[in-house]
């Protein structure tokens, strides 16, 4: 790589007013020129939005007093327990204070690309005692010391003149990317309340199948009781006590199995919350209550209300500024600097005006030729920055699938769960129409084996599908971005 460095300099010891001229051009020059700025300016890129939702359900328009547009969104549940973990995260899982760290580096290295835009001032005090040869060439030894004392205190200051806009570049990348910061920490927020919420409400609804399980241990319990009156009054036979006695034992053991998975919920909800998982327990609550309304809003309000969203579009905007900074490259860097102080060989006369120094100048590099080094860099941040409008894109086409996923969810589980409530009314009253043939001697218990199986399996259906409703529901708002705004981003 060749460059060239062509500098201008005036010293105080230099009497020549005309190159104290060149040198006050020369800085007025770069100031006004200092305005430019090259590289694209800076555009969001285009997006398809729907004008509605494919699946919007029976959810009126979301309004400004809509619950889930306040921020805490999981009060929408009215669920006093859920209220008190969610509120725990912000102060104690880790996962949200390693985003909230890399926010603060982020805009910490924003601090350090606006310094940039200011000289760079240093300052110092020295003391030299020095001692020089007397068989030095050119001595005289009737002129000049051997010893002598010499006390500086020298300022120093230099300046790259933004007369291209390299540093302002910079600096609107960095600020990009602190911004992009901020909406990850809020994605990690939302994610970790959503998570939260998802693992709450599945252990919910594994202590309402816990509770279905039991009370049907207890009614299969009866029939067991039945069964063998029965046996011993010589009305049935040893094969039906077995039958009774099987499926009494098969339901128990799926009460024991839900066990293992809301263990596993539970110490989910320990983690998310800062809590070790061998000491921490939530008591039995069976899920009850269906999800409450989600109102989706507007397709076009769903690009201000994702963090992810507005992550991905502030790192377009970075990419679009590292544009201007590869492309500064090709024109001169130039540099002011000065220097002033105090010098003299006796300290008592060191801040005197005779002891006083100073200079300026400035120096422009071009580089000239660097084996296509510039034009590389130039052509890796324009691909780097077709790259992330392509995230951007991918991003928006994933959030909108996000949320028709969600709502065509919702729509469809509550259809099912109408359904399945007539299977379970159905089932149960066939289940007691055998239970009454058993008991009058009219069939075998095999006829209420079958009934009760049956039963079990719609009514084990219903909580699943009400676990799976509140579930989308939660993934819903998530998808909705959880009542955040883009507004919330810090200016910085």
């Amino acid at each position: 790589m060749i460059e060239v460095r062509p500098q201008f300099s005036f010293l105080h010891s230099l009497p020549a007013r005309r190159g104290r001229f060149s040198v006050l051009a020369f800085l007025l020059a770069a100031l006004i020129v200092g305005g430019c700025t090259v590289g694209p300016k800076y555009q969001r890129p285009a997006t398809d939005v729907p004008a509605a939702y494919k699946d919007p359900g029976n959810w009126k328009t979301a309004e400004p007093g809509d619950a889930v547009a306040k921020g805490k969104w999981w009060e929408v549940y009215q669920d006093p327990q859920l209220n008190a973990l969610e509120e725990q995260i912000a102060v104690s899982n880790q996962n949200l204070k390693i985003a909230q760290a890399q926010f603060l580096q982020a805009r910490a290295a924003l601090k350090i690309s606006r310094s940039g835009l200011f000289p760079t001032v240093t300052g110092g005090v020295t003391a030299t005692r020095l001692h020089q040869s007397s068989n030095r060439p050119l001595f005289n030894s009737a002129n000049a010391k051997t010893d002598y004392s010499d006390y500086t205190i020298p300022f120093d200051a230099s300046y790259e003149a933004d007369v291209w806009g390299r540093v302002r570049r910079t600096v609107e990348a960095s600020r990009a990317e602190a911004q992009a910061s901020a909406a990850d920490l809020a994605t990690v927020d939302l994610s970790l309340h959503a998570e939260l919420a998802l693992d709450y409400f599945s252990l919910r609804g594994l202590d309402a199948q816990k509770a279905l399980l039991d009370s049907t241990v207890v009614s299969y319990e009866k029939a067991l009781e039945l069964t063998q009156s029965r046996y011993h009054g010589g009305l049935t036979s040893a094969v039906e006590v077995a039958q009774a006695q099987t499926i009494l034992e098969t339901t128990r053991a799926q009460a024991v199995d839900v066990m293992v998975q809301r263990a596993a919920f539970e110490h989910a909800v320990a983690v998310l919350i800062g809590q070790p998982a061998s000491t921490y327990s939530l008591p039995a609550r069976p899920l009850a209550a269906p999800p409450p309304a989600v109102p989706p809003g507007l397709p076009s309000d769903l690009l201000e209300r994702r963090p992810d969203i507005a992550a991905a579009e502030r790192r377009v905007q970075e990419a679009n500024a590292l544009i201007g900074v590869a492309r500064a490259a090709y024109f001169p860097q130039i540099t002011l600097s000065a220097a002033g102080g105090f010098e003299s060989a006796i300290i008592t006369t060191l801040i005197q005006g005779p002891s006083g120094l100073w200079s300026f100048g400035g120096a422009a590099v071009e580089t000239i030729f660097d084996v296509g080094r510039r034009r590389g860099i130039s052509d890796q941040a324009i691909a780097a920055h077709e790259q992330t409008v392509a995230n951007y894109r991918e991003t928006v086409l994933t959030a909108f699938q996000q949320v028709e996923d969600n709502l065509s969810a919702l729509r469809i589980l509550e259809e099912e769960a109408k359904t399945q409530d007539g299977a379970v009314a159905a089932a149960e009253h066939s289940l007691a129409l055998s239970i009454n043939r058993y008991r009058g001697g009219v069939t075998s218990y095999l006829e209420v084996t079958i009934a009760q199986s049956a039963a079990l399996a719609d009514e084990v259906t219903a909580v699943s599908i009400l676990t799976r409703r509140v579930t989308a529901s939660v993934l819903l708002v998530k998808a909705l971005g959880g009542g955040w705004n883009v507004s919330q981003i810090p200016p910085i």
